[in-house]
């Protein structure tokens, strides 16, 4: 069985300039525009009490983002704030002034017209691209990596896109689409993966993420904890990661609680920066095989790499039955705790943590992390059964054992 790979935040920091992407007033204004959709509601934080005491931890919290917008995912959060923030900049007003009322009136159509959003995806974030520019009235253009689901695919067409499978990786993809975009009139693309040159609509879509960070440590002090232990939150090129990490370091400047950051092992461009420990981020290419498809991407945010080499305490590569783990145990619960129905890219960290209790292959680990009966912990179940029939042969047939 492949093992789980670790190493401890030990690079070089830097000035620290990215941080301030996601300022509390920042995440506050995602928040507001968020909270104007007629579709919005807080998803549900889920207390795992039972499960906590099983596992000789204090509390373990999973904030449940299957119920975001009816999408299943948390990802729209990001691409419908950075379409907005891209429309109140063509129109020289302030995000606050362009809301969902605004943005789906026949006053924009006057004003700026209609754009094609152009995005690259592995299901969620395409899914969410997709369904804010049909609900926006603008046009949307998907690409996909070779690999990706039926069922995926027909949900973004569902919404309108046109949308296509590609013969290459997420990353390439990307570059596709991003090609696409400088090719098209009124073509804008919008990726959580920022790079030299393109920066501006990848914070914008951070910021968004930073609704469900600010929803969850409202909820935590509702549920009588002012400020979590630890955080465990997973990556793919790491803009939700740097996202979750960049609001709570500064929503707690001057204790930050221990942050894990997780990756699939097929794709852990992170990790392999920090084991390098020089402050530089690594690539990995290929075909980046995961049943954490959410999770394949080799490329890191330059913007978010910033943000986690100065605050994340441990990076982590998580084998494919890490996450398999996670989510039979998320989906069937000690008793008397909620169920959450978690898919592949939102399980990892309930993997992780019951197998660092669990197991003294990884005491050093644990014990490193501090992880005991005094830890209060969040995780954040990103998505829920996005691939049905998956998610059934991991829960129901135990694919991806872990023994």
């Amino acid at each position: 069985m492949e093992q789980i790979k670790w190493a401890a935040n030990r690079m070089p920091k830097s000035e620290d300039k990215q941080l301030s992407i996601m300022a509390l007033e920042n995440v506050a204004k995602a928040r507001n525009f968020h909270q104007s959709f007629p579709q919005y509601s807080v998803t549900p934080l889920a207390q795992l009490q039972k499960m906590a005491s099983v596992l000789g931890v204090g509390d373990i919290f999973v904030k449940d983002e299957s119920y975001r917008f009816g999408l299943n995912a948390f990802k729209v959060l990001g691409g419908s704030f950075a379409m907005a923030r891209y429309i109140a900049k063509q129109l020289g007003r302030d995000v606050a002034d362009v809301d969902y009322n605004y943005l789906t009136s026949p006053e924009l159509k006057k004003d700026f017209g209609q754009a094609t959003f152009f995005t690259a995806t592995d299901g969620n974030h395409g899914r969410g691209v997709a369904w804010a520019a049909n609900k926006l009235g603008q046009k949307a253009v998907v690409l996909m990596p070779k690999g990706s689901t039926k069922t995926r695919f027909d949900n973004i067409a569902a919404e309108g896109a046109a949308v296509t499978i590609e013969e290459v990786n997420y990353d390439e993809c990307v570059r596709r689409a991003n090609a696409l975009a400088e090719k098209t009139e009124h073509g804008v693309m919008v990726q959580d993966t920022a790079w030299d040159g393109y920066e501006e609509i990848p914070a914008w879509i951070m910021q968004g993420y930073g609704t469900m960070a600010s929803e969850a440590a409202e909820q935590l002090k509702a549920a009588g904890v002012d400020r979590p232990t630890h955080i465990f939150i997973q990556a793919g090129v790491g803009s939700l990661a740097g996202a979750v990490q960049g609001y709570f370091a500064n929503l707690f400047p001057d204790n930050t609680p221990t942050t894990v950051i997780m990756e699939a092992q097929a794709a852990d461009c992170l990790y392999k920066g920090a084991v390098a420990c020089d402050g530089n981020p690594r690539i990995v290419d290929g075909d980046l095989q995961t049943i954490m498809a959410g999770l394949a991407c080799g490329e890191p945010n330059t913007l978010s790499w910033e943000i986690l080499k100065n605050h994340s305490s441990f990076f982590v590569s998580c084998p494919d039955w890490v996450s398999a783990k996670g989510m039979r145990m998320l989906g069937a619960p000690c008793k008397g705790d909620p169920q959450v129905i978690s898919g592949e890219s939102g399980a990892v960290g309930m993997g992780l943590i019951a197998t660092l209790m669990e197991s003294d292959d990884y005491k050093e680990l644990r014990e490193k992390i501090g992880l005991d009966k005094d830890s209060r912990i969040i995780m954040f179940s990103t998505e829920g059964d996005t691939d049905p029939e998956n998610y059934r042969k991991v829960v129901w047939n135990g694919d991806h054992p872990s023994k």
